[in-house]
């Protein structure tokens, strides 16, 4: 049977712009402009690689707008975990767009649905028209719409192959039975990049064999009773959520949008729009490659180390000759042992005695809070050797632990491996006390690059041109990773030493692993029934408020949608004459909105607060029981070193970031938790105005210095100067406009910023930054001068020396060069107050082990840490805690600490 000659490929546009930053955020490309092009060379390399070898007649290239979906709307968490768009995405985005445009390309978007939609929209009705359909991305999601015309075409990534997909693939691929399982696969499993919940626990292997079962997941809902102890328990408590998610990942194909043969067929690039962006671009080898033309130079790679493309055909010939040296397991000798006789184990473990540096790969279940159990561990000492020992019980675990104790207690060994604190935690749950220097892949390569991915297999591709599996048995899986952990440390220990950051990286973050990992294994005890009551007491102020809305409306709707509510409000109620809508036509309803009619719209007050009672007991009242451990009865938060650009911990499950602080009803949640047993009590300890403080120091600015030494209100202080008053006659407004202006300005607000959150004139906002800058000189100088340094050096640094690179400083575009500033000016304080409650953790978690003290860290939450102290404990505990913060590093500006004692959080904070 002959192939249609329509062919039609579909690209996913930001997918393949993430790649584009993804492969060249260890050596981005910097033309002689100072520009990062990264984004757009990666991307157009990918198209002309597919417009030249692929041939396609057809082609569209499909957007995400702003605007929200139908996801949005019925899952307000949907995608909420998503990180901040890095900044050369954002800036070249727009170049991107003009590219396209330049190749005659239509680009495809459409406000209230995704890439995705639209992709799968047109795909299904250009194969009903004869085209064979090849749906462009590396997301394995598209798999769901494959068919006998519709494929999935995974681009060459890392020195992988092109990958294209059909029904066959993607159901091996899958393990399933036919492709529209897919989304129930991810119904059951989730999606962590979208933040589909799924269900708890249940992974591939689980999921796959419950479908092979029942089908669908509403069919395993359906099913709940006849399965059987842990998985029974599972479905029954999140089944509603496994639909909701089934629902979520599921790509739409009915978008109102025509297939236009027409419009899509190809024609080719356009010269007099294309050569002039590639020549301002200066792409050269592009230009000659979409019109043929000889090649006068290469053009520049920045900085020192020539890039190896990732995408197409590689830029010059040294990059050549590295594309084509790709390491995988299937192109080396290499000896990877499965461990399983004493013998065998006696040997292994005195050779792994006799090492200096040795690196370790574990892996556990993946059953959820902190209640997984321990599968299997490989070591390393050598390269292209490793050896694994397969765990598949309880007691074979606490065996394991006792055999390799000897080498993972010995304090001259260096533990190498990526994200160790697993591991240290896996071990701890087995009664063995990891000891020793460590070095973590995944911290050094934040420390090297603080906003790239952190994934094992890009760091291998990029360090040492080596594809870690992605299918295989256990035993070459966690080998590989062992093995090419062991070669890492030394690449990623060069680069540390050559950024200047291994000091941090040894003295700092590598200590604090073990400081977490303590931490996540006590946990923090959350009083259940306090919870219950809250959520009773939260629904029925719910209820009552939504009777309220209804009552004043005149009618009921869903407050949860943004549409019903803005037609109540604006087409209805008609509450303001000219109401602000949103790029897909709908009324804005967010909070800004809703804030500002509240104070003379009863209807906007009360919907604030059904917003509020809501939020708190889905997210968190509701939330926190299912987070608690079987094993404990507390809950284990997941700390991650490896996130926050600025050096800041976050936190997951639950994010304690973000338990509410600033309302009443939201404060009552950390009345929920206590201390561990009645022998203890809960202690808060909290720097007070840590960055003020750092920012007064680093500008060396005497009138705040010496507000901060002889303990004056600093707002106040600071109203005295902007308003031209003395101390006694600063008004509580003069305060508040001053505090907003002391913490604003760190964050770059601008009198149009300033006269939002103040409710002033714009006017007013600039004249008092104007005589804050007057009054304080110092602070107007470091900011000047942070600036012109990082326009420099690309980069600033904490007081620790954690760098943070700043390509855009230098950016033609004011909004992108306006957010490198901002960072310039912010990134040292926010981070150096970050390296500050750090070395407070490291020295704090010393003490108490030192003393041999009941007393145990339990939380970091911003600039507070929380403690389950033992009442025998607190005289010691409380004056050592505060010291030990107060002089963790020297300052001009001394530190203060704030600490309380309570029978829980609320009562301690």
């Amino acid at each position: 049977m002959s192939k249609p000659d329509k062919k039609l490929f579909l690209l996913d546009a930001y997918a393949l712009i993430y790649r584009a930053h993804f492969a060249f955020t260890k050596t981005p490309r910097i033309n002689s402009k100072g520009i990062n092009t990264s984004v757009a060379f990666g991307f157009t390399n990918t198209l002309m690689e597919v417009l030249q070898k692929q041939r396609p007649t057809h082609i569209g290239i499909a957007f995400d707008t702003v605007a929200k979906t139908f996801r949005d709307e019925i899952f307000k968490e949907y995608k909420a975990n998503r990180q901040e768009t890095p900044e050369d995405i954002r800036s070249g985005i727009p170049i991107v767009k003009e590219i396209i445009r330049g190749f005659n390309i239509p680009i495809l978007e459409m406000d209230g649905y995704e890439a995705d939609d639209i992709i799968g929209t047109l795909a299904s009705q250009a194969c009903k028209q004869g085209f064979e359909v090849y749906m462009m991305t590396p997301d394995k999601d598209f798999g769901q719409l494959v068919t006998d015309c519709v494929f999935l075409y995974k681009p060459a990534y890392m020195g992988n192959a092109v990958d294209v997909l059909g029904p066959k693939e993607v159901c091996e691929k899958w393990d399933i039975e036919n492709v529209s399982q897919v989304i129930d696969m991810l119904g059951l499993q989730g999606d962590t990049s979208d933040n589909i919940p799924g269900i708890p626990g249940f992974g591939p292997k689980t999921a796959a064999v419950l479908l092979k079962q029942y089908g669908t997941v509403e069919n395993i809902v359906a099913h709940a009773a006849d399965l059987k102890g842990k998985q029974k328990e599972l479905v029954q408590t999140y089944g509603d959520q496994a639909i909701l998610s089934k629902k979520l990942a599921t790509i739409i194909t009915d978008v109102p949008v025509a297939f236009n043969e027409s419009e899509l067929a190809y024609s080719g690039p356009d010269a007099e729009k294309l050569k002039p962006i590639f020549n301002d671009l200066e792409f050269k080898s592009i230009s000659a490659r979409a019109f043929g033309e000889a090649m006068a130079e290469v053009p520049r790679v920045a900085p020192k180390v020539a890039q190896l493309s990732m995408f197409g055909q590689p830029e010059n010939t040294q990059e050549a000759a590295l594309a084509g040296d790709r390491k995988s397991l299937s192109s080396k000798t290499v000896q990877y042992t499965q461990v399983e006789n004493e013998s065998q184990l006696e040997g292994l473990v005195a050779k792994l005695k006799e090492q200096r540096h040795i690196a370790i790969d574990t892996i556990t279940d993946d059953v959820a809070n902190f209640d997984y159990q321990w599968r299997g561990i490989a070591f390393s000492y050598r390269p292209d050797e490793a050896y694994y020992y397969p765990i598949d019980s309880a007691e074979k675990a606490t065996n394991a632990a006792k055999i390799f104790a000897p080498v993972m207690t010995d304090a001259q060994i260096t533990k190498v491996g990526h994200n160790l604190k697993a591991s240290v935690i896996i071990m701890k749950k087995n009664a063995v006390e990891v000891a020793g220097p460590l070095f973590d892949s995944m911290i050094a390569h934040y420390l090297i690059e603080p906003e790239a991915s952190h994934d094992l297999p890009i760091i291998c591709a990029q360090y040492l041109a080596y594809d870690l599996l992605e299918n295989g048995s256990l035993k070459d899986r966690l080998c590989e990773r062992a093995d090419n952990l062991l070669q890492l440390r030394v690449k990623l220990q060069a680069e540390l030493e050559e950024r200047r950051v291994s000091k941090l990286m040894s003295d700092t973050e590598m200590p604090l692993v073990y400081v977490l990992a303590n931490m996540e294994f006590e946990g923090v005890k959350v009083n259940m029934d306090s919870l219950a009551k809250m959520s009773e007491e939260l629904k029925g102020e719910s209820d009552k408020v939504q009777y309220d809305i209804f009552k004043m409306a005149g009618t009921e709707f869903n407050i949860g949608s943004p549409k019903q509510l803005g037609d109540i409000l604006f087409d209805k109620m008609k509450l303001i004459e000219k109401p602000k809508k949103t790029k897909s036509g709908q009324y804005a309803t967010g909070e800004d909105i809703l804030a500002t009619l509240a104070p003379k719209h009863d209807i906007a007050k009360k919907i604030l607060d059904y917003r509020e009672y809501e939020k708190l007991r889905s997210t968190y009242v509701d939330a926190l029981p299912k987070m608690m451990s079987k094993a404990d009865g507390r809950i284990h938060t997941d700390y991650r070193q490896a996130v926050a650009a600025t050096g800041r911990l976050s936190s997951n499950n639950p994010n304690l970031q973000n338990i509410p602080i600033r309302t009443e009803k939201g404060r009552q949640i950390r009345k929920a938790f206590v201390a561990r047993n009645d022998d203890y009590l809960f202690m808060s300890a909290d720097y007070s105005q840590i960055e003020l403080r750092i920012a007064a120091s680093f500008a060396k600015d005497q009138i705040m210095i010496e507000a901060f030494r002889n303990k004056r209100d600093i707002h106040t202080t600071t109203a005295a100067k902007v308003f031209k008053v003395e101390l006694e006659k600063v008004t509580p407004d003069m305060r508040r406009k001053a505090k907003e202006v002391n913490f604003g300005i760190l964050y770059g607000s601008t009198a149009f910023g300033l006269s939002q959150n103040l409710g002033i004139s714009r006017t007013e906002a600039a004249e008092i930054i104007q005589s804050y800058f007057t009054e304080f000189a110092a602070i107007k100088r470091y900011m000047d001068d942070s600036i012109n340094n990082a326009r420099e050096k690309e980069f600033v640094e904490t007081i620790l020396g954690r760098k943070r690179y700043l390509r855009d400083i230098n950016s033609r575009n004011v909004t992108t060069r306006g957010f490198a500033e901002r960072n310039a000016i912010n990134a040292p304080i926010q981070g150096s107050a970050a390296d500050i409650i750090k070395i407070a953790m490291v020295n704090i978690h010393r003490w108490l082990a030192k003393e041999k003290l009941k007393s145990k860290m339990t939380m970091q939450v911003h600039d507070e840490l929380v403690f389950d102290v033992h009442k025998d404990e607190v005289e010691i505990v409380k004056p050592n805690i505060v010291s030990l913060m107060k002089h963790a590093v020297h300052l001009e500006v001394p530190m203060e600490v704030e600490v309380g004692v309570g029978l829980n959080w609320l009562e301690a904070h």
